[in-house]
This record gives C-alpha cells, structure tokens and sequence, in this order.
C-alpha cells in the first residue's frame, strides 16, 4: 500500500499555519506483491520499487496547481524515458477523492484497457462515449410473447428473431450495498461497466445469485423489465423502441418492448465502451491495451478530515489540508519498455533506460589482440563518462554476438580480427540494425558520436 495515512498523520503533527503551505513530500519504498509466483515476466515481480509522493494545500485551487506541476514533471520523466505513453482519465478506486488520471504504456502484454480517440484517452473503466447506431425491428402497439424454448442468450435469440443482438435488453441483476436488488439493463451488443455502476450509485455493487434472481423475478436466462417489481437501471445507450427482452417466464421472451410506455426505469450511463463508438469529440474510439506506469490523484479531504491534518488560515479558523497522492512505478517502466521494444531476439532498451549503453564484444581468446583491444575501448569509453559492458568471456563468437542482441544494449562494438587488421572495429545499433565501422584508435570518441545519434 502507499503511505498516505502515515504522511497524513506526520504531517497533522508537524503543520499549524497556512504559511507552512503548500508542502511536497515523497517516498521511494521497496514493496512485496503477495503471490506464489512472479507471473508476466517482469510486470508482476514479488518485490519492486514505488516512488510515491503526496501534495498538501490549504484549497482546491492550491491543489490545482500541486496537480499541474507534478503532471508536467511525470509528462516530462515518461518523454525521456523513450516510452509510447498516455495520461489517461481514470476511476479513484479504493484511494478515494476527487479525480484521477493514469499514466498507460501501451503493449499486448498490459493488464488494463484504454480508450484512445484524437483529443481523448481514458481508462475503459470510466470512460464515455455515443454508442453506434443499431437497426431495431418496428415497434408495436403492445409487447408481444414469443415462445423462445431453451435459447437463453442474447445471441440465440436475437438468431432466431432475425434481428440484431443491439435489439436485446440485456438484462444483469444486481445487488448493490445500500439499495439492494437493482435489474440493470444494456444493448445486447454491450457490456455492463460494473465501476461505472458502482460509481454512479455512489455504492458497491455485485451480481445477484441465482437464487435471489429466481426469488425477485423468475427462471434465469428469460428475465426482463417488463412487470417487475424491483427497481430498473437503463444504460443510456438503449433509444428507441422495438427491443426484445425476456419474459420473466421459462422458454418465453417478449418483442416489440419500448422503455418508458413498459416499464420505468433510472437512466445512467453503466455501460463499457467499445471499439468504433465515438468519443466527446466525435471521433471513432480504439481500445489498447497497456501498461499502468504511474498514477496521480486528487485526494481532497479524504485522509486530512478524518485524520485531523488542519492548519490555521489568516483570520485564524481552523480548516482542512487539502492532500494529492503521485505514483510512479519504476519497475513497470523498466518492464513497459521491455515489452515495448523487444523483437524476437531479445531486448531493445531505449537509451535513457539501458543499465549500460554499450556491449563491447571482444572476440577471441585472453591474451589476443582483439581482446586486448576491446579492453582499451571499454576502459576509455568507462573514463568518459560512457556506461560500457565488456564481454571478455572464453566463449564463441556465435554465442557472444546473440548474447549481446538478447541484452539489448543501444550500442555494440564488436572488435573482429579482420576488421582490426585494417584498424577498425564494427559498431551496430540494437535497435535499428544499422551497421558502422569506425578507426579502432578513435573508437571511443566515435561512439560517442553515435550514441549521441540515437537519442
């Protein structure tokens, strides 16, 4: 977990006046993730590093401001770090408060979804969007049953009708911890967002059991709005009439249902987004999927009032700090950009990031020119400030070449017996491929040069 309590507290001990505001503070926390085993290469290690800092302001304005600078500075750290990056809206989840972005780096291999449009990106968890259109069959005068036996997903049945699966109220009980059984319903083409419910309801929410639906409304699979006496949720996106639903009867649905004249209901927007609805701006949205590196959040008085962090304002009153929260996980850049950039033979790093900057590869045996010569090379390139790796092993050129290519440093200097007879060594860069050869004399500074390309 993140230290806002402890720093609250420390900081409630510590602050009396509105002069000693605003005030930054930070952490860098080795943590442990409690599973049996590191799963996802490096994204899910047992212990990794957390750099977590927390703003504290006499008002939302000042924390405003705390939120903008730490923003440029994250913006800032994730340009140099060479990633594909963005800062994305996102839900405030158990951290509590008023607002919240994620910092996504987008790869197969990420855990979360985003929903990216020009001018738009945003955590799928909480993001909005118009839905696409979908053709309903005409509407009728009264709902109509339709003997539908043993097809009870919205795919069979919107088969069997001859009409689209958008046409469908889908129908998901659930239980939310204050309200109680709540019957949500989506387009069958749509997938309910149980955080956005969650958030919309302002309580936590789960799925209602098979026997607490039977109890309520009658054989799963067959439900609907239509005559029931438990409270309606409608997404947004469902408009129009002519929809089917389920009869609350086995082996029977009911076409040609219009909300509002059937059945009343609360309207909210519970619905996921998906790939082709378009955003705010009215461009078609994709999904990606990413890595989360870094998270910020508007944290308000959620800690401060409850912890008692106050200080005195001008005129003496006693008021609440006014607290932000700033993650970054420097383990899941290191792993953003192993996914980002590695090909099928290892590795790629971006400069920033690589532990050394250049592999040199001497190849031969101790004792030999070329080992000699790599040597010299990586003590100068090592007196200049530059990171190097010397591979002096007693090894084959086969196996230090793909060693180097697995490693992935930005820069390999390779010094071959044939190139040094003519006074050169070979460079390569790992990530273009891109191939040189320079004066072994001068190899030092030449590789400087190239390096200096690279970024």
């Amino acid at each position: 977990m993140t230290g806002e309590e402890a720093l609250t507290v420390h900081v409630a001990n510590d602050v009396r006046s509105y002069r000693e505001l605003p005030k930054l503070l930070y952490q860098l926390q080795t943590k442990e993730r409690d599973e049996p085993r590191p799963r996802a290469g490096v994204l899910r290690t047992r212990e990794f590093t957390m750099k977590d800092a927390y703003s504290f302001d006499r008002d939302e304005d000042g924390l405003d401001a705390s939120y903008a600078l730490n923003i440029q500075a994250y913006d800032r750290i994730f340009d140099r770090s060479g990633l594909r990056w963005y800062r994305v809206e996102s839900d405030v989840g158990m951290m509590g408060g008023i607002g919240a972005h994620e910092y996504m780096a987008p790869c197969e291999a990420g855990e979360n979804e985003v929903a990216l449009a020009p001018g738009y990106a945003a955590n799928v968890e909480v993001a909005s969007a118009q839905a696409q259109p979908v053709e309903l069959p005409p509407g009728l005068d009264a709902p109509r049953e339709v003997p539908t036996p043993g097809l009870t997903t919205v795919e069979d049945v919107a088969g069997a009708l001859g009409v689209p699966e958008g046409a469908a109220l889908k129908a998901i009980p659930v239980v939310a911890s204050e309200r109680g059984f709540i019957l949500t319903l989506v387009r069958g083409d749509h997938r309910l967002n149980e955080i956005k419910l969650a958030n919309a309801l302002g309580q936590q929410v789960r799925h209602a059991t098979a026997e607490e639906i039977e109890e309520k409304l009658g054989a799963p699979g067959f439900i609907g709005p239509v005559g029931v006496e438990v409270p309606v949720v409608k997404d947004t996106a469902i408009a129009g009439d002519g929809f089917f639903c389920g009869a609350n009867r086995p082996d029977e649905h009911l076409i040609g249902v219009e909300p509002g004249r059937d059945f009343s209901f609360e309207e909210l927007d519970i619905r996921a987004v998906e790939a082709g609805d378009l955003s705010p701006n009215g461009d078609p949205i994709e999904l990606e999927t990413a890595i989360e590196i870094g998270n910020i959040f508007k944290l308000g008085t959620r800690y401060s009032e409850p912890l008692g962090a106050t200080y005195l304002d001008e005129n003496g009153a006693e008021r609440p700090i006014v607290m932000g929260s700033y993650g970054i996980g420097p383990a899941r850049i290191v792993a953003a950009a192993i996914e980002q950039g590695a090909d099928e033979r290892g590795i790629v790093w971006p400069r920033e990031l690589a532990p050394w900057s250049v592999h040199v590869v001497g190849l031969g045996k101790a004792g030999e020119e070329t080992v000699a010569e790599a040597d010299r090379i990586y003590e100068e390139l090592n007196a200049a400030g530059v990171a190097a790796l010397l591979d002096d092993r007693d090894a084959g050129t086969g196996e230090k070449l793909t060693d180097a290519e697995l490693l992935g440093c930005p820069l390999r200097v390779t010094v071959g017996k044939r190139a040094l007879a003519e006074g050169e060594v070979e460079t390569q860069a790992r990530g273009s491929g891109d191939e040189a050869r320079v004066g072994a004399k001068e190899a030092a500074q030449r590789v400087q040069e190239l390096l200096a390309e690279l970024e």
